[in-house]
């Protein structure tokens, strides 16, 4: 595991950063994250494989698992869902086994034991020694390209298996991933391969080419596990080859580059990132990548562990959207088809936008706003090439349909709205305003013609209702900002259709059917009210009933005003934890029916703001900024979800929050440590909170010196710099944001 240094005598982190992000966070527990080796929004992530055949092992890689099958170069950071894990590097000595086993039964297989006790993660390094063959392995990367290292017991032949059908599988084992594949050794010193694989990803490509630092004595290749003769290459399925570099008396090096172009541009992408064999070079230069992204905040704190794990954060928040074009600026578009970017432009893969919508993109306006902006300009073309349109969930050019809603108008809103650079509003309502007014699928067709979604007619339909209105809101933002002034009054009226859910009686979000009656039997605790389907997306009634984030104060009128909200969200922190049969395994970090791990409840503690009661998101903020948190494998509470876990409690500890991204307003929480600096643009934002540890209540706000009084913060004073400061205090200031003209503005 990571190294940290005390930290005492460098209150503000002014040493290099990297020395307190620890990879091994989020690995165990349900945060689905992996430790090995990548550089920032890379397109490599090289890292160790323990598993591929269950929930908790998505990225690859769970940290209670003692075998270990053998490192491959592409990663999910911290999904729900799985694919990727493309070329298993296996190396080994002794006889050749081609099976994978399993976890229960890796007797005659490639696994081979593991022991944490050898094991070191670090930004931009991994490294592992295994106990059965004492072979030393190390990992780096550079932003297309991997390196291995290994270094084999003197004396023993040093072999290498390249197993080209591994990858995640959540399918009939009998079903086959892979659609088409070849293998080939252009020389004893270059492999390259290509393959389709039909996973999450449905029918994406990858291509990779491998040098080798010193040559193969000899090949051989095997399909379904039965050996071919020597040929140069191989086509079919199931695809192996086993590298035999007789004895060695020098570490072996392996480079690898990958593309979904072809395999020349894996070549390329090789050879343009790694033209050495430097491998202490690599591991120094992904280090300085890394030290620059963490760099952007500093804080104070004489806790060691509160630093690991804030670092860490920054660390994840910055695995994905993962880069997907070549040096050349070729990239395969959406559409499947090879396509060219313009010059400055970057292509993306690995939108969880779902999940990131909500804190992930709001931060990076804020710490990289270019990059933003890159992003919104990025998904903008995305969806205009793809045969599916505006992103939903993107990955490896296709769409895989994950989720719900089409929250990438959100992003592209936001960026508009903070005037991030370079975004064709007239283009992006080009490709949006079909998916307003037109297309049908996904229950469209309800939403528009009743103003919700039926129960009997949509899987989560309520939530689907709710987020819908989200997308309103957030392609009205679009719309008006092409022009397009009429497209937006309506898309505003329409973004208040979720009230069409809302029970006066029960007081919750509630699916309806076809006839308009509730659905029965009903439960808060439910995922839906029939066990055919849910009528809600990863939460029940009790999280959904708090989901609206652009129209707060319309949410509250549903309720009858101020106090009964604040009793329902009351309710909803002091509810019975229980969870009916069904559940997804993700619903974690509970605090009554509040489900920290899942994404829905990321902004309902800073709800209490908009009732005038900002005290009680303060105390609730601190609460889960302290449960939910942990210095450790098991440190997330559910899914890291491609940066949003990460982004919400870098958001929260310093002191501020995104209810609705599209507004550029953040509302108050409670700041976790005495001093955080953040440089915003050329300028520098300073956040000082006087007696952090005596409670998390704020007592008074300053900014620049000036007394401050509202309960929250725009994007514009944010990026302008200066100073806010907080003081704290145990009791609260129940006065603070209690003025209407103090609360956080909404629909605005």
């Amino acid at each position: 595991m990571a190294m940290a240094l005390p930290v005492r005598a460098d209150p503000l982190g002014r040493a290099d950063p990297t020395l307190f992000a620890d990879p091994m966070i989020g690995t165990g527990g349900h945060g689905h994250v992996f430790p090995g080796a990548t550089v920032p929004f890379g397109m490599i992530q090289l890292s160790p494989d323990t598993d591929n055949a269950r929930w908790d092992a998505c990225s690859g890689y769970y940290y209670d698992d003692a075998t270990l099958l053998g490192f491959s170069h592409t990663h999910l950071s911290g999904t729900g869902a799985s694919d990727m894990m493309d070329l298993l590097v296996v190396p080994f000595v002794g006889e050749t086994k081609l099976s994978p086993g399993t976890l229960a039964n890796p007797e005659g297989s490639y696994r081979t034991r593991m022991s944490h006790e050898h094991e070191v993660a670090t930004p931009g390094y991994y490294s592992l020694i295994l106990p059965d063959s004492g072979i030393r392995a190390e990992l780096t990367a550079t932003a297309r390209a991997g390196l291995h290292r290994y270094t084999f017991p003197l004396g023993q032949r040093a072999r290498i298996l390249l197993d080209w059908t591994h990858g995640y599988r959540d399918r009939d084992p009998k079903q086959t991933l892979i659609a088409s594949a070849q293998l080939q050794a252009n020389s004893p010193t270059v492999l390259a391969g290509s393959r389709r694989v039909l996973q999450w990803a449905n029918g994406r490509h990858i291509h990779f080419a491998m040098r080798l630092s010193q040559p193969f004595e000899i090949i051989q290749y095997y399909e379904n596990d039965q050996p071919v003769d020597a040929i140069a290459a191989l086509t079919g399925q199931k695809l192996k080859a086993v590298l035999d570099f007789g004895i060695l008396t020098e570490p072996l090096l392996l480079t690898v580059g990958v593309s979904a172009v072809d395999i020349p541009g894996a070549l390329n992408n090789l050879d343009s990132d790694l033209a050495h064999w430097d491998f202490d070079a690599v591991t120094g230069a992904a280090r300085a990548l890394w030290a620059e992204a963490l760099s952007p905040i500093r804080i104070e704190t004489t806790s060691e562990s509160d630093r690991r794990i804030f670092t860490t954060a920054l660390y994840h928040a910055h695995m994905a959207p993962t880069l997907f074009s070549d040096r050349d600026g070729r990239y395969r578009g959406m559409d499947g088809t090879v396509r060219n970017l313009a010059p400055g432009e970057v292509n993306y893969s690995t939108y969880s936008l779902w999940d990131t919508y909500r804190t992930w993109h709001p931060l990076m306006t804020i710490l990289a706003p270019d990059r933003a902006a890159a992003y919104a300009r990025n998904l903008i073309e995305q969806g205009l090439q793809s045969p599916a349109g505006p992103c939903i969930w993107p990955l490896q050019g296709v769409e895989t349909y994950c989720m719900i809603g089409w929250h990438s108008a959100v992003v592209i809103a936001e960026a508009l709205n903070k005037g991030l650079p370079g975004i064709d509003a007239a283009r992006a309502w080009s490709l949006y305003r079909q998916l307003a007014f037109q297309r049908n699928e996904f229950g469209l067709d309800s939403y528009r013609a009743k103003g919700f979604i039926p129960a009997d007619v949509q899987n989560q339909s309520v939530s689907k209702t709710i987020e819908y209105s989200l997308d309103d809101w957030a392609m009205a933002h679009i719309a008006d900002a092409a022009g397009a002034t009429s497209d937006a009054d309506k898309l505003r009226l329409r973004s208040g259709n979720y009230r069409n859910v809302f029970d006066t009686k029960t007081q919750f979000m509630r699916p309806r059917l076809k006839t308009g009656r509730w659905a029965e039997p009903f439960d808060p605790r439910a995922m839906g009210h029939n066990p055919r389907w849910w009528d809600y997306c990863e939460s029940n009634a009790w999280q959904a009933t708090f989901g609206v984030q652009h129209d707060v104060y319309g949410a509250i009128a549903l309720f009858g005003g101020d106090a009964a909200f604040e009793a329902r969200l009351d309710s909803l922190f002091a509810a019975s934890s229980e969870l009916l049969p069904g559940a997804p395994p993700d619903m974690d970090g509970m605090i009554g029916q509040y489900t920290h791990g899942n994404e829905p409840s990321h902004h309902i503690a800073y709800l209490y703001a908009y009732a005038g009661v900002a005290w009680k998101t303060q105390a609730m903020v601190r609460k889960i900024l302290r449960e939910q948190y942990r210095d450790g494998p098991d440190g997330m509470s559910g899914n890291e979800d491609c940066g949003q876990m990460s982004a919400w409690y870098i958001m929260s500890a310093l002191g501020f929050y995104p209810v609705d991204p599209v507004s550029g307003i953040y509302v108050f929480g409670s700041p976790l440590f005495p001093v955080a600096e953040i440089r915003v643009g050329e300028n520098v934002l300073r956040i000082v909170a006087e007696s952090v540890d005596s409670g998390p209540y704020i007592q008074s706000i300053t900014r620049n010196g000036e007394t401050y009084t509202r309960s929250w913060i725009s994007h514009a004073d944010v990026m302008s710099g200066g100073e806010v400061r907080f003081v704290m205090g145990a009791e609260p200031n129940k006065e603070f944001g209690r003025a209407v003209a103090d609360r956080p503005p909404s629909f605005v």
